[in-house]
């Protein structure tokens, strides 16, 4: 199987993570695989904060639901850009799904947690000091896997796939 797939195949969501730290190199790697994702009119409005101290990580877990185990990440790449950009949404998540096929080929365990047009968005702005004139798309926690999930849960191709018309 050719590795790229091998990877989308394999890439789950990973709360978990062991202390080993993830290089510079890796992390700037892993930011770079994000901005070549395609953008609309290749605008490129994605910008990248790469986190690495683990006070700010607990900071922002503390402020997401659900985002407590960021704090345990050995570093965490957030995803924002230009709120005037229509398509910032989609090719955000371009960049984010390239960083985790690349985590993944990489391993390194990751988790898309969700940032646009949240709660606690303000709040999270204020702590990396983004800009008011941005809007967060994602936050990526990394680090070396330490669980191993269950089976995935997902629908099989003859329930999605439909030629020609539904």
């Amino acid at each position: 199987m050719n590795e790229t797939i091998k990877s989308i195949k394999e890439r789950r969501s990973i709360r978990k993570y062991k202390e080993n730290k993830i290089s510079k190199e890796i992390l700037e790697e892993l930011v770079d695989c994000a901005r070549l994702a395609p953008s609309a009119r290749n605008a490129q409005p994605c910008d990248f904060i790469i986190i690495t101290k683990k006070e700010t990580m607990k900071k922002i877990g503390e402020i997401i639901p659900n985002g407590p185990f960021i704090e345990s990440a050995n570093a965490c790449i957030v995803i924002f850009g230009d709120s005037l950009n229509h398509h910032l949404i989609e090719d955000g998540s371009a960049s984010t799904e390239n960083i985790l096929v690349a985590a993944q080929s990489l391993g390194i365990g990751a988790c898309w947690v969700a940032g646009y047009n949240r709660t606690y968005n303000n709040k999270a702005k204020e702590i990396l000091g983004i800009p008011g004139d941005k809007a967060l798309v994602a936050f990526i926690p990394l680090g070396y896997p330490d669980e191993i999930p269950g089976k995935r849960n997902t629908r099989s191709l003859k329930e999605i796939v439909h030629w020609e018309k539904y």
